[in-house]
């Protein structure tokens, strides 16, 4: 297996160089070793599912502009491994398509033509904080983000001739610039300006059409996701007629898989971007028989239980998809008092996630199903998909 020429500095990757079945069963591993720490058993438990692709399969990168050396040349690129001022330009990345490494190495050298100054984290000094690049997988559609201060001085022309002007695979569709004063370590949209084309591009996935804005949460592996999902869906018991909660729903990928076949399907996701382009894509696509709900699960749940928010029938079926953190206990109480027959939980963090299993198996749920995914080769990161049912 080759390896990425970043790897001594980069640390975006843990496993570069390791074989990938070996990857494989270090996840497995891990996914188990949690599983018998928390004293869970699984009616049925499946070896982890690789990816067929585990180069390439990146469809967003947020980079990010500073240096290697303090007072040396700009960079642009990802944070250098136990270095959090250091960064590594990353333009042989193996995990994105090649028109990510074309285009960073071109907006660097544009950078530093200008002569524009990389943002400083401490000084809070500086032009030039981060690039943003999106791509649809099946529509092969690509948005530009670049990120500064409010500084004056960015050529906004020049920089979309720049774009343009380069040989891609791919469809640039919208080039935009997003202004950036917080003093976090985080991009945050305090002003962005279309400078060419749209904000947003089109994905399809499940044999639906999503619309992803610049700031949407998407699954960042599609090809992965898409299998992850279709088996997770084909978990539960047939779903006609059936009312689900779609619960931490994101952008309601799986919300608007399920609602071919439910009654109604119920979607609960805290960010406001998020709900408003679910909203947005189930009109696109028909769906008439989702709603879609902004607010923390806990609060939300509370909600409806105590009829402040009506016309939410109780579920038959919940699926959970969680953030790294899980579930909070309180929500979670919440979620394990509907009793539904079936409750599905796909995870991004196997500690967390036997955490929640393990306060399911004290109330009367039993793991049916569990079976590792890896979504993300190369990195640490490790999914699951678990199948539970109630049986007191």
């Amino acid at each position: 297996m080759d390896i990425c020429r970043h790897d001594d500095l980069c640390g975006g990757c843990a496993y570069q160089g390791v074989p990938y079945d070996e990857q494989l069963s270090i996840k497995e591993k891990e996914v188990l070793g949690y599983m018998k720490e928390n004293l869970i058993s699984a009616g049925q438990t499946e070896h982890i599912d690789g990816c067929e692709r585990i180069c390439g399969y990146r469809n967003k990168m947020e980079y990010t502009f500073g240096d290697l050396e303090k007072g040396g040349e700009m960079t642009l690129g990802m944070h250098k491994k136990g270095h959090f001022m250091s960064v590594v330009t990353v333009d042989g990345c193996m995990l994105v398509p090649a028109d990510f490494n074309i285009i960073l190495s071109a907006v660097l050298e544009f950078c530093k033509t200008k002569g524009y100054a990389k943002y400083h984290k401490r000084s809070h000094s500086g032009l030039m904080r981060n690039l943003i690049v999106r791509r649809g997988e099946n529509t092969h559609e690509l948005l530009i983000n670049i990120v500064t201060t409010s500084l004056p001085g960015f050529d906004d022309d020049a920089f979309v001739s720049m774009i343009c002007s380069l040989t891609l695979e791919n469809t640039v569709v919208g080039i935009l610039h997003t202004v950036n004063d917080d003093v976090a370590d985080t991009i945050k949209c305090q002003d962005m300006r279309i400078l060419r084309g749209r904000d947003w591009y089109m994905e399809k996935i499940m044999g639906l059409d999503f619309k992803v804005s610049a700031f949407s949460f998407f699954q960042t592996n599609v090809p992965a996701a898409e299998r992850l999902y279709r088996e997770a869906i084909a978990l539960l018991d047939d779903t006609a007629g059936k009312v689900i909660f779609d619960l931490f729903c994101g952008t309601g990928t799986i919300t608007q898989a399920l609602a071919a076949g439910a009654k109604k399907v119920v979607g609960v996701e805290i960010v406001e971007d998020a709900v408003a382009a679910a909203r947005s894509n189930a009109a696109l696509n028909g769906l008439d028989n989702c709603e879609f709900i902004c607010g923390d699960v806990y609060k939300i749940l509370k909600q409806i239980n105590e009829g402040t928010i009506e016309g939410i029938p109780d579920p038959d079926v919940i699926v959970v998809d969680p953030p790294r953190i899980g579930v909070t206990p309180k929500a979670m109480e919440k979620i394990l008092a509907y009793g539904v027959k079936q409750l599905l939980y796909i995870s991004c963090n196997p500690k967390t996630l036997f955490k929640d299993l393990a306060a399911a198996v004290q109330r009367g749920y039993a793991v049916r199903y569990l079976k590792p995914f890896d979504n993300f080769p190369m990195t640490k990161h490790v999914e699951s998909v678990v199948l539970m049912s109630k049986v007191k």
